[in-house]
């Protein structure tokens, strides 16, 4: 097998495989992704193999029990090269491939080994032509097209319809063996699993909608894999750590800290009020919400070690920006929380703590109301941990209660119906 990865922008990758002598290879496997295990580098970046070189992996989702994984593979000779999460996967692939088993067992074999919601996808030289697929819960989709003499597996559909509009989707606890010729289904218990290929429209609008009938509906599934984008964005689980990047100057300032005001509008402002809490509760800092349109028109007093936390996902909502320039005005530090990159509220505050929702199209807000708490529930702990009320353990033993979060919310969402209903 030859591998390539890069961390950063996909156009470091790029320009590393145009460095790179050109391969007949007919098959293989790319992935982006946030780290939550050590930080971003060229070994922690996607894909993985084990450490006999016999099978390579991409994921998608958080191994909540990495920890205790990762002991008994050492234990058992294995000699790891990264520190994500994800090579634990490909480690136990390889112990059952060794055995005999198939990869596809193996993959199917290891799935019931991992706690947590999982997209995987891996390759091995000993089934040349082969990609397996596994879905385990809502960290991600797993979306299997039928093409003229090829086959193509994605995590969303959207990245298929540019080759062929048929194709199948997995559920949860189904996995796919994939070549050339075609693909096959079992279930988690290893029996047949019917998944039909459907042809599904071209056109924008239903690319994007996907299997779903409305954008909300497909929102609010979507929803586990957003809260795993944010939490691997933002922390890492080993070594455990807080991690706002774009925090800048201002991070060195969280010491200084004394109160912290929140405002948002409509349902950034609910989220900006479950942050109030989190804040006083994880940073021990008196903390109070407000409306923006009332911020901004009532001259509120900001004395010095004031942080004014704005809530705006679009990041160009009228008055939270008016607040934001009165706080600016009144010399108080200044983070914002968003979704959109380079958005005005980014440019105005002194850092940024941005989720990974993604566009959200419902007018009842879904997935980018429950990143914007985690975002908020990840400043808490950095504000916790600058001002020394949160100690190592503490902010470990937090960040692993954040990790469980998208399995909960995907265990929540395995019966999307009442949902539908609503």
């Amino acid at each position: 097998m030859e591998i390539t990865k890069r961390v950063g922008k996909i156009a470091n990758l790029e320009s590393a495989l145009d460095a790179s002598p050109g391969s007949e290879a007919t098959t293989g496997i790319g992935h982006t992704r946030w780290a939550t295990h050590g930080r971003p580098s060229d070994l922690n970046a996607h894909p993985h193999t084990s450490c006999g070189g016999e099978v390579v992996v991409i994921h998608n989702g958080i191994v909540e029990n990495y920890a205790a994984l990762r002991s008994a593979l050492i234990a058992r000779g294995h000699a790891f090269a990264s520190e994500t999460d994800t090579e634990t996967i490909a480690h136990l692939l390889e112990e059952r491939t060794k055995s005999g088993l198939s990869l596809l067992e193996s993959l199917r074999l290891t799935i019931a080994e991992l706690e947590g919601s999982h997209a995987i996808v891996a390759m091995s030289p000993s089934e040349p032509g082969v990609i397996v697929a596994a879905r385990v819960g809502n960290a991600g989709g797993v979306v299997i097209g039928y093409g003229e003499g090829e086959m193509l597996v994605a995590s969303d559909l959207a990245a298929i319809l540019p080759h062929t509009q048929q194709v199948a989707f997995l559920a949860g606890l189904q996995l796919a063996r994939v070549d050339r010729s075609g693909a096959s289904f079992i279930n988690g218990d290893g029996s047949a699993a019917a998944v039909e290929p459907r042809r599904v429209p071209i056109d924008p609008v239903s690319a994007l909608k996907g299997q779903y009938e409305h954008f909300m509906l497909k929102e609010i599934m979507e929803q586990p894999e957003a809260l795993s984008d944010t939490i691997r964005s933002l922390v890492t689980l080993e070594p455990a750590g807080v991690h706002l990047d774009d925090l800048g100057p201002i991070s060195e300032r969280l010491s200084e800290v004394r109160r912290v005001i929140l405002i948002g509008m409509g349902t950034s402002l609910h989220a900006a009020m479950v942050g109030r809490a989190f804040i006083e509760r994880l940073a021990g800092v008196p903390a109070e919400t407000d409306n923006a349109s009332e911020f901004r028109y009532r001259d509120p007093v900001i004395g010095a070690g004031t942080l004014v936390v704005s809530v705006s996902q679009s990041g160009e909502t009228v008055d939270v920006l008016e607040a934001m320039a009165v706080a600016k005005a009144k010399g108080a530090m200044q983070v914002t929380i968003c979704s959109t990159e380079g958005a005005q509220t980014t440019r105005v505050a002194d850092g940024t703590v941005y989720t990974r929702a993604g566009l959200e199209r419902g007018v009842a807000s879904t997935k980018c109301f429950t990143t914007a708490m985690v975002a908020l529930y990840a400043l808490a702990l950095r504000l916790g941990e600058a001002n020394g009320h949160l100690g190592p353990g503490q902010l470990g033993d937090h960040i692993q209660d954040l990790a469980r979060l998208p399995d909960a919310a995907a265990r929540v969402l395995q019966d999307h119906a009442p949902y539908k209903t609503l």
